[in-house]
């Protein structure tokens, strides 16, 4: 089952997919067309990782890491499915970031990789946008790249791990206004789910809702206003969202 949190009626609801439609707690069936997505968890701690698969570092002339490139990301970048994603004007290359996230579904320390999935409530997708002009370095990718107010999409979907039996055997595609622009697979990541769940709790505390954005393979191009991008991974569903310039929001 596919479940989602949505908003519409004067609030928000958790809501399960039935029969191509939204099926609210109450009973009630919308279409999705009748609510505002919101992302499908209340994010926690958020880690999101750079440069993990090897063919995405090679096409931006960086080797693999030999050990977790993890930075935070903050609640403000999230946003729902079918949402818009501000590009400032300045910014001359921005791109997308298909991503397989992990949901963790309980407290987690000092857990050892063959007990990992134990640890894993679901997975969703997200889409994390980079702006390469504000990146000093890309291994350390800095709050202006990462935490930019409307930057990461996610959703629109919370999958149950119980219904992905091999989450580091699923292919990830990106279209750029219908056009295929990104493709490659979880199986390609430099660290697993397993390695990363480990290796966070070896140090710190994980808990409910906590997020782990996996990182991208290659085949990322820049996006301009205008532009819809959907990412899609297999068995999670397809994320849309919307390029939108300065001029949509109020000048501040």
């Amino acid at each position: 089952m596919r479940k989602a949190r949505v908003a519409c009626f004067g609030a928000v609801h958790e809501a399960a997919e039935k029969n191509g439609e939204l099926e609210l707690l109450d009973g009630r069936l919308v279409s999705h067309n009748e609510v505002v997505w919101l992302p499908p968890v209340e994010p926690r701690t958020v880690f999101a990782l750079g440069l993990n698969y090897s063919d995405h570092a090679s096409e931006l002339d960086f080797k693999a890491p030999e050990e977790p490139l993890v930075f935070l990301k903050g609640p403000n970048t999230f946003v729902g499915h079918n949402a818009q994603t501000r590009r400032p004007q300045d910014v001359t290359f921005m791109h997308y970031e298909c991503e397989l996230v992990v949901i963790i579904g309980k407290k987690a320390k000092h857990v050892k990789r063959e007990d990992a999935y134990q640890y894993v409530k679901g997975y969703t997708i997200a889409n994390d946008y980079a702006l390469r002009d504000y990146l000093e370095n890309y291994y350390r990718p800095n709050l202006r790249v990462k935490n930019r107010d409307t930057c990461t999409p996610i959703g629109p979907w919370f999958v149950e791990a119980s219904a992905i039996p091999d989450p580091m055997n699923l292919a990830l595609r990106t279209y750029v206004n219908g056009e295929l622009k990104q493709e490659g697979s979880t199986k390609d990541m430099v660290f697993d789910i397993p390695f990363l769940i480990e290796y966070l709790s070896s140090f710190m505390t994980l808990d409910e809702n906590d997020l782990i954005l996996t990182g991208t393979p290659k085949g990322t191009v820049d996006v301009v206003p205008g532009d819809e991008v959907a990412t899609e991974i297999e068995g999670l569903g397809r994320l849309v969202n919307n390029i939108v310039g300065d001029e949509v929001f109020s000048k501040r």
